[in-house]
């Protein structure tokens, strides 16, 4: 905690208001469906900071991040630095459009029960004869709200725009796709699948910049290359595991959830690093 700044807290992260910047803080909760998980996985904020570090360098975009060297922030003078090192950036305060850019290349998760009723992900025809976890002819957009609370609910293009114009709803969903695009062959080429995941963006002097977290494990389906398989679930390097644990208890997603047992925190906290190794060729900074 900063003395004299109170955060305002997301699901996953502290947001402290520097006035013509934020501090967003990575901390080691985790979510899932829609809810904040009483168990703490340790170091996941770590990678969730250095990875998204990662990526806004490799990816050749305007985005938000200023720095993640905690000696060029303007921490008052009596912070202790050493809370906030390895999960911690500096970024422009834009002003964040209200929307999640989704964007799926396979077949998966909600999109895959969906389709298994209805032939359609998030309204989207596909073709008929898919198996789950099938990669898609091209990736599709399918665009959500962006809940501070409660659930996202998925929105169509059209709905988007209405939202947020035309224009600048048609702009995001290209920068979406292309990003998607470029970070998905890169990742392919060191043994990881990103089979979906969401952006965010904002505008900055009327710029359009890339914000927020960018394909780490808790925005993204991560599957290992190697043990690809169409027709069933894939072994990831998301939180899907932690998921998959829920689903298997008598938890009924609409009251508090329960804690998550040692073996499956650490376990999850090994595939997200495992993750970020992968990806990056780093080390993690703890």
């Amino acid at each position: 905690m900063l003395s004299g700044l109170i955060p305002r807290q997301g699901k996953v992260r502290d947001c402290y208001d520097f006035g013509d910047s934020l501090l967003l803080v990575s901390t080691d909760r985790i979510s899932a469906f829609d809810w904040i998980l009483p168990t703490l996985i340790p170091d996941k904020g770590k990678v969730l900071n250095q990875m998204a570090e990662f990526w806004f360098g490799m990816l050749g975009v305007e985005h938000h991040l200023i720095t993640t060297d905690v000696t060029k922030m303007p921490f008052p003078a009596e912070t202790d630095l050493t809370q906030f090192v390895g999960r911690s950036s500096l970024v422009k305060k834009c002003k964040v459009a209200p929307i999640e850019c989704i964007v799926r290349g396979y077949l998966s998760g909600s999109g895959w029960k969906e389709y298994q009723n209805h032939g359609t992900v998030c309204g989207i025809k596909l073709p008929s004869g898919l198996r789950e976890s099938d990669k898609l002819s091209e990736p599709i957009f399918t665009p959500s709200t962006k809940a501070e609370e409660g659930h996202d609910e998925n929105i169509s293009f059209e709905r988007m725009a209405d939202i947020i114009g035309a224009d600048l709803a048609k702009k995001l969903r290209d920068l979406a796709i292309e990003i998607f695009q470029k970070g998905s062959e890169y990742a392919r080429a060191r043994g990881i699948i990103i089979a979906d995941t969401k952006f965010e963006f904002g505008l900055f002097n009327d710029k359009i910049l890339l914000v927020d977290e960018v394909l780490t494990p808790d925005s993204s389906r991560f599957w290992a290359t190697d043990q690809y398989e169409p027709g069933h679930g894939q072994q990831s390097y998301d939180k899907q595991f932690v998921r998959d644990w829920l689903t298997d208890t008598s938890w009924d997603k609409n009251s508090p959830p329960p804690a998550l047992p040692d073996n499956v925190v650490q376990k999850t906290c090994e595939k997200y690093i495992e993750a970020f190794t992968t990806l990056s060729g780093k080390q993690l900074i703890l």
